[in-house]
């Protein structure tokens, strides 16, 4: 070969790579992005409108335009134009919403062997462009993210950093004013709030009352350990904004006791002991729609409490089997990821010690119960958001925060009730609402578009899509987020799952390694 053809396809080699890095960042951002033809589905609860042109400016939305009815389109000139420099967006057919905020969204972890890159591409194949991080690997490490994010360094959501106090986090604290400078020294480093995992009741106090005076939001996982003094309600009262999952919410419901009803050989860091027991909880408190049940709610309406209640992530203690054979664990989760949801008596969240029938029966009247509460407390007006805790319990990044929506379907909420729950409701939370959470002139160009209807079918977001038959009696599969668009730059959403089972199936060769159910024979 000679040396003018060898150089020419290194050259070819080296422009090709080089699309390819683009690419996998995104198309953008644009001086002037044009959606056309597109259905809206806004995030504040409106009914699906379209067509519509959605023209973005600098990563501003400038205007929104009916371009038509169904089946009748208006003139070209007077659609939005496109400018010299601008992007063009043909999504005609297709469905529009507003980013999805996940509320509770660790970035990984060292013991699931799973990195910002990897878990930042799940979810934003899956349509969420913020996350609320509630803890993790330390502020440091998720500031340096959150600003690599706000440049668009990397491809990942847009993140909000909820430093951990309290339980295992920082055992020094011992003071009020120990705590009080704890809140102070937070804000310094950077981060948008605390997430506390319950403490004495001083302590909370002292870290909540600080962390409002200073202006920040805090989200709270009320554990065992200290839930019997310090309750939702105690929480709610001091100035937390939010509470995730369910925990001390049951307990604020009691009536005839003070603490659940413990086996007395009862051990907590025996996990199976935890979670089985946790199941038994919710029949423990007021029944729904009791004067103390009532009033409960009532209280932490009337206080703006949001519920985070992350349905999904503890599924799999009411079907386990269902949790474990997900179909998109085959593609998608690393071989490190799946080794850490095994029984185990030291990783979190592996409780399968022995887990049976009884624990499932247990579990599904739990969340009968807690879905009762939930779906009642957004009748009523209570701020109700999406989260996913994925990366424990067989619940993956991105596909998690689709089942959860999916569960808050199974609750009682309408389809637009559940868009606008993972939007608008989890912006207002954050205190972004002014900037995210609705697609409305001014706010920034954060979206999700998808080709298929997700008000008829939720399924249709996984990446893995939804089994269709065709008229034709042929199977397909159908959906799949199409476009992430996140600060006005557009991911094929499609393209960045592909690149994660690359990751993946790279992992499983360099360990020879093959997703196995324990003790069963091959």
């Amino acid at each position: 070969m000679n040396k003018k053809k060898y150089s020419f396809l290194i050259l070819i080699l080296f422009s090709n790579l080089l699309i390819f890095a683009q690419n996998s960042k995104g198309d953008g951002p644009f001086s002037q992005l044009i959606i056309r033809g597109v259905t809206l589905i806004n995030g504040n609860g409106a009914p699906p409108l379209g067509p519509v042109d959605i023209e973005v400016v600098n990563n501003r939305i400038k205007d929104i335009k009916v371009v038509g009815y169904p089946g009748v389109a208006i003139k070209d000139s007077d659609r939005p134009q496109l400018k010299q420099g601008g992007k063009e967006l043909n999504c005609e057919g297709m469905y529009l919403l507003p980013g999805f905020v996940d509320m509770h969204g660790h970035i990984g972890g060292k013991a699931q062997g799973a990195e910002p890159d990897y878990v930042f591409k799940l979810w934003m194949a899956h349509g969420i462009t913020t996350v609320r991080e509630p803890s993790g690997r330390g502020i440091d490490f998720t500031i340096d993210l959150k600003r690599k994010s706000a440049k668009n360094e990397i491809v990942a959501p847009r993140i909000l950093a909820y430093t951990g106090f309290g339980q295992g986090s920082d055992a020094s604290i011992t003071t009020p004013e120990m705590a009080r400078e704890w809140v102070r020294n937070n804000v310094k480093k950077g981060a948008d709030g605390i997430k506390l995992f319950g403490s004495p009741p001083e302590i909370m106090t002292a870290a909540l009352d600080e962390n409002k005076k200073l202006g920040l939001r805090s989200a709270c996982h009320h554990a065992q350990l200290n839930v019997a003094r310090w309750n939702v309600l105690h929480s709610a009262r001091a100035g937390l904004t939010s509470m995730e999952h369910w925990y001390g919410l049951p307990e604020a419901l009691f009536e005839d006791r003070t603490v659940q009803d413990y086996p007395l050989n009862y051990n907590y860091n025996n996990e199976q002991h935890r979670f089985e027991e946790a199941g038994k909880l919710w029949q423990q408190a007021a029944k729904p729609y009791s004067e103390h049940w009532n009033k409960v709610m009532d209280e932490l309406i009337s206080l703006d409490f949001t519920l985070d209640p992350t349905f999904n992530i503890y599924e799999a203690s009411r079907d386990l089997h269902r949790a474990r054979r997900a179909e998109w664990h085959e593609d998608y989760t690393l071989p490190s990821l799946w080794d850490f949801y095994q029984p185990s008596k030291i990783s979190h969240g592996s409780y399968w010690h022995y887990w049976g029938t009884e624990q499932e029966v247990a579990w599904k009247e739990n969340y009968k119960l807690w879905m009762t509460f939930v779906n009642e407390y957004k009748n009523r007006g209570g701020r109700v958001t999406t989260g996913s805790d994925s990366g424990f319990i067989f619940q993956l990044y991105g596909f998690a925060y689709i089942r959860e929506m999916e569960l808050l379907r199974e609750a009682g909420f309408h389809p637009l009730e559940i868009i606008r729950s993972a939007t608008l409701n989890g912006a207002e939370a954050l205190g972004m609402d002014d900037q995210i959470g609705t697609v409305t002139v001014g706010k920034l160009a954060d979206f999700v578009i998808v080709s298929e209807n997700p008000l008829q079918n939720l399924k249709v977001l996984y990446g893995t899509g939804a089994i269709k038959l065709t008229e034709d009696n042929e199977v397909v599969r159908v959906g799949g987020v199409k476009y992430t668009i996140k600060d006005g730059i557009i991911y094929d959403a499609k393209a960045l799952l592909k690149e994660v089972k690359q990751m993946v199936d790279a992992e499983k060769d360099r360990l020879n390694y093959q997703i196995k159910q324990p003790g069963i024979q091959e």
